[in-house]
């Protein structure tokens, strides 16, 4: 093989199929429409891969059932008491950010949840969006202290003003 032979039967610009150019070209007349039918004009769209011919489409043929709960759903990252012992020292106080920086509370998510597995000696602060019970109980029991982050209001869903009485004319 030379290098002269790399490109060989490789075709960059290929040359337009150029249709209606007489009865001689092979593509004059109909210029490969057929004769008749949807797609014979020039207006046409070609088909589309979900086109089923006029039929009723499958996914206006299927029923619409149930909900999402994407709306409303929260993604939490989980930790527990024990893993926090581990890394933090005593004193410290515990957030997302200083979660995400050790390593324990990676990726996105809406909040970060504290549960009790596991034992805690030191005295340290929580300061998350949830904790268990029994992870708050571990916690105030070591001498540390819990603080919940409440959570972002809802939004308002009417926001229009209340319609006001019409006055009667006198």
């Amino acid at each position: 093989m030379n290098l002269n032979d790399i490109n060989q039967g490789i075709v960059t610009h290929k040359k337009l199929k150029r249709v209606g150019r007489g009865i001689g070209s092979g593509h004059g007349k109909t210029a490969g429409r057929g004769s008749k039918g949807q797609y014979a004009s020039a207006g046409a769209r070609f088909p589309r891969f979900f086109f089923e011919g006029g039929q009723m489409p499958l996914f206006r043929r299927m029923p619409k059932r149930g909900f999402s709960h994407g709306s409303w759903d929260k993604y939490f990252l989980v930790v527990n008491i024990g893993d926090i012992d581990v890394q933090f020292e005593d004193g410290a106080v515990v957030d997302q950010e200083t979660l995400k920086k050790v390593g324990l509370a990676n990726g996105p998510a809406d909040g970060v949840r504290i549960l009790g597995e596991g034992e805690i000696t030191k005295k340290i602060t929580v300061r998350v969006h949830h904790v268990t019970k029994s992870a708050a109980e571990k916690i105030v029991a070591a001498g540390g202290t819990v603080e919940i982050i409440p959570p972002a209001p809802k939004p308002v869903r009417n926001k229009m003003k209340p319609k006001t009485p019409k006055k009667a004319k006198a």
